[in-house]
């Protein structure tokens, strides 16, 4: 690409979002970037030999949450605001939901700048969230979650994608708001 075009690629984006977020004004909240991803497998050794020790992805804490079947590892990438978490799950128990190794791809997290007020104005509009509500998450940010599907109640899901929507700390609202 050259400079010109790549210039006029970055202008074209940024009118392109300020485009999005002029039309969505009666949103009350805002996405403000990726916060994780969350990878799955019936047994946390071959997920950390490659995010760890083959990608170099290092670790920054674990966790284990009985109530949520989850077992976890959690890794990091980035710096400052633009971090991103890798969390690699394996079930607490294989034999109960939710089944966090299926699919592999469990989830991709979302910060948001305003959750509770994402979560009613979602909600208003029919998107279906999973049962648990707003809770505190394993990276102790506030969290909720958009179910991959909707029903006759709720029509809107994430069509086919658990979506982890996380109130985003002051820090990230303002370096990337």
């Amino acid at each position: 690409m050259t400079s010109a075009t790549n210039r006029e690629h970055r202008m074209n984006t940024a009118t392109n979002r300020e485009h999005r977020m002029n039309t969505a004004t009666n949103r009350p909240f805002r996405v403000l970037g990726v916060q994780q991803i969350a990878v799955g497998g019936p047994d946390l050794a071959p997920l950390r030999h490659f995010w760890g020790d083959l990608l170099g992805i290092g670790k920054v804490g674990d966790s284990t949450s009985e109530s949520e079947n989850v077992i976890e590892d959690i890794l990091e990438v980035g710096a400052g605001a633009a971090t991103v978490e890798i969390d690699l799950m394996q079930p607490f128990d294989p034999d109960r939901r939710p089944r966090v190794d299926q699919p592999p791809l469990n989830h991709i997290g979302l910060w948001v700048d305003d959750l509770p007020g994402a979560v009613e104005w979602l909600t208003a509009n029919g998107v279906r969230f999973t049962p648990g509500g707003i809770r505190p998450g394993a990276a102790g940010h506030d969290i909720c979650f958009i179910h991959p599907k909707g029903n006759d109640e709720f029509p809107h899901g994430g069509q086919g994608v658990l979506i982890e929507l996380v109130q985003a700390p002051e820090a990230v609202i303002a370096e990337l708001g």
